[in-house]
């Protein structure tokens, strides 16, 4: 069965998808063409176990991570609930509120900053609590 049919039949049934499942969702993915020339994996890995098995896999084709974008942004910043453009008020749902956004920060930060360490060699933090075309020029800038 396909990764992709594997994670269907998680999601249908409530359960959550593994890791093992998501990297072969990322492994057949890549193979396409328009991967021939790299690709950019957003939000993932989150955690040093993904990263793990993500370069076990990228290793088995010889092929690995060629940098990390972290993206800084104070938490902060991340509380207020207006648009960035218009700065009416975001529409929230019943989740959204300081005490879930703590939680999942926490539980971000906890998870993630490991994987940062992990990839440490190939980070390159960039200050994502600017306007988007000055974060647009320092991810051009880096990518070159």
């Amino acid at each position: 069965m396909s990764a992709e049919l594997q994670a269907k039949k998680a999601m249908d049934s409530g359960g959550l998808v593994s890791d093992d499942i998501v990297i072969g969702l990322i492994a057949e993915a890549t193979k396409t063409p328009e991967c021939s020339r790299g690709f950019i994996l957003d939000g993932f890995p989150r955690t040093v176990v993904q990263a793990q098995k993500l370069d076990e896999m990228l290793a088995s084709r010889g092929q690995s991570i060629d940098k990390v974008l972290n993206f800084q942004v104070p938490d902060s910043v991340l509380v207020p609930g207006k648009d960035d453009f218009t700065g009416e008020p975001l529409i929230k749902r019943k989740d959204d509120n300081a005490d879930t956004l703590t939680a999942r920060l926490s539980a971000f930060h906890s998870q993630t900053t490991p994987v940062i360490h992990y990839y440490a060699s190939k980070v390159v933090s960039l200050d994502a609590d600017k306007p988007q075309a000055e974060v647009a020029k320092q991810i051009d800038h880096t990518l070159v």
